[in-house]
């Protein structure tokens, strides 16, 4: 049987250890599909409802697996949904090919159905590497160094391949000119610094006496040496949103995230150090960081492209992460005095007791923190955690508390609607033994979260732990931009854009055979997580939540959260239960905890 260029694609992908593709089918990618059909379904085609969420799926698969993302499209209209997912991809640091149909080469430039120059479209989201095959000839070099470019980037990249073309018979690049051979596979090195570099690094951390470390996502393998150091130097660890399954959150000296969605300890961790230490992160809110004048600093980063960003770096070290700090180690000097890391650790046991006492205040009829709150007490180890931006990407920053080998993760740079689902659908087919738990605004839902509970009901049945529970925030409002007006323009909720038309989220799990729970009691929480997390399918929680309780940002003092509530009271559908919900909430963090304090 004549080998096809698709079919050649296919078992290409295979050998580069490729199981999943993320996609939706169409004509200008059917040779593709036929293909598919001979080579028994390997690898994996995963049906989305939409070639966004198929993107987002591949996002997903490879944030949460290390490994690169494929997805697929048709030609024009599907290449182009392909987008937002790919942004995604580019703007977190992500590892994802597309591979994208077009027309024939007949009808290039003929104005001919579906017909979108994709290449100029595809220029800056893969521009790392997008490229048109042709001719068969081309087609394993052209594959090979979109896996690489995209793998050594963490970017995505794409393959354009028009419809007659992946029907054409495979034929091997010869040995002649201009002919490009390739082969499989790469080992990658690990990236040391250089000694010199380590040694200033080292002078720079070690005559510091309040010393603040940043942690980002690029500092994930490095768990036990970002301990090590931290310990030595008596230091705090913020982390980046990225970034927060990088160390637990019950580490004592763990302030949880920071920047707007972040804690008051890492706000107040970078408002006293002298001393701040990035490893691995990119954090582009330089408010948050130390004032330039107040602190020395030292970044580490593997990409040459990312360093020396943010902050006026003293020392910007290039390297993995892990190999860089374990250069470091040695020649770090133990901080005798431990009343700054004392203090760090004071605050963030206030801190989560303040988070404790702030879920459990009343509201109508359910505190969204409590949602989370109540999670935090019972997440399974091995968890996997997506968040979708808004009000949701708030609550997982600030309240959700990981411990031991939990994973999570959001759109964090594009932050874009809607991706909490389709993440959570790429995590179960990168880890179908792991249960998966993802928070989707009610916005987000009703924008693609509905009909992506239709790819779980196709696939569920085939995971080995069947639990992938979506808690909805249900509260009828589009909820975190009603606060941006509120907290930057100063003014009051826009109902016509911001009122959401209301839905039985729990009715329609249900008719897909889903496990479905309404919320509508505080009290119910706990047990709903409960009866989700021992189900022995995928579970909807439908969450009815106060759309006034705030997301008051650490920095925020009690006298500007009133200010801006007597502000909303000239107009806003919902002044009183703001000004109520604002004001209790913020109470929390001046009431006597625990200890007194």
């Amino acid at each position: 049987m004549t080998t096809t260029v698709a079919d050649f694609l296919l078992g290409r992908l295979r050998e580069w250890g490729v199981e999943t593709v993320f996609g939706y089918p169409g004509d200008g990618i059917n040779g593709l599909l036929a293909a598919w059909g001979r080579a028994g379904d390997q690898p994996r085609f995963v049906q989305a409802r939409h070639e966004e969420m198929s993107a987002f799926q591949a996002v997903g698969y490879a944030k949460f697996t290390g490994r690169v993302g494929v997805c697929a499209a048709t030609s024009g209209p599907g290449g182009v949904h392909l987008l937002n997912g790919l942004y995604d991809a580019k703007l977190d640091h992500v590892p994802v090919v597309a591979i994208v149909g077009q027309t024939d080469r007949s009808a290039m430039g003929g104005s001919y159905q579906q017909e979108v120059d994709m290449a100029s479209l595809y220029k800056d989201v893969a521009g790392a590497y997008v490229q048109t095959v042709t001719v068969p000839e081309q087609l394993p070099n052209v594959l090979d160094r979109a896996i690489r470019v995209a793998l050594a980037e963490r970017a995505p990249t794409a393959l354009i391949i028009p419809a007659d073309v992946q029907e054409l018979e495979y034929s091997a690049p010869g040995h002649e000119i201009k002919m490009v051979p390739s082969s499989l596979g790469v080992d990658w090195p690990t990236i040391s610094p250089d000694d010199e570099a380590i040694r200033r690094a080292a002078d720079v951390l070690n005559a510091g006496s309040k010393v603040a470390i940043l942690a980002g996502s690029g500092a994930r393998h490095a768990r036990a040496e970002l301990e090590q150091v931290a310990d030595l130097l008596g230091a705090g660890v913020a982390k980046a949103l990225l970034g927060k399954d990088v160390l637990p959150d019950d580490l004592p000296f763990v302030t949880g995230s920071i920047g707007l969605l972040g804690t008051r300890p890492s706000y107040e961790l970078m408002d006293g150090c002298d001393t701040l230490l990035t490893v691995g992160s990119s954090f582009p809110y330089s408010q948050f960081l130390p004032g330039f004048d107040q602190a020395r600093a030292v970044q580490i980063d593997r990409d040459p492209k990312m360093i020396g960003m943010r902050y006026p770096y003293e020392v910007n070290l290039v390297g993995d992460a892990a190999a860089t700090l374990r250069a470091l180690i040695p020649l770090l000097e133990r901080k005798q005095d431990r009343s700054w890391r004392e203090g760090v650790e004071d605050d963030v046991r206030r801190w989560w007791e303040t988070m404790r006492k702030e879920a459990m205040v009343e509201a109508d009829p359910v505190n969204p923190m409590r949602l989370f709150h109540e999670l935090s007490e019972r997440l399974p180890q091995g968890a996997i955690v997506t968040a979708d931006s808004g009000s949701a990407a708030n609550w997982y920053a600030r309240n959700l508390r990981f411990h031991g080998d939990v994973r999570g993760s959001l759109s964090g740079t594009l932050a874009s609607m809607g991706p909490a689902v389709p993440y959570g659908i790429g995590a179960k087919f990168g880890h179908p033994d792991r249960p998966v738990i993802a928070f989707a605004g009610d916005g987000a839902m009703q924008m693609n979260g509905l009909a992506e509970l239709l790819t779980v009901k196709h696939y569920w049945h085939e995971w080995a732990d069947p639990r992938l529970v979506v808690a909805v925030l249900h509260n009828n409002d589009l909820n975190h931009v009603t606060w941006e007006m509120r907290a930057m323009q100063g003014a009051p909720k826009f109902p016509q854009s911001q009122t959401l038309p209301d839905m039985d989220y729990a009715a329609f799990a249900a008719g897909l055979g889903l496990n479905a729970i309404v919320v509508d009691d505080p009290d119910q929480v706990g047990p709903a997580w409960d009866r989700a997390l021992a189900a022995d399918r995928p579970t909807l929680l439908d969450v009815h939540c106060d759309a006034d309780v705030p997301p008051i940002p650490p920095h925020t003092e009690f006298a500007q959260a009133k200010a801006t509530a007597e502000t909303l009271i000239k107009g806003d559908e919902s002044r009183w239960g703001v000004l109520r919900e604002g004001v209790k909430a913020k109470a929390q963090e001046m009431m006597p905890h625990r200890d007194g304090k």
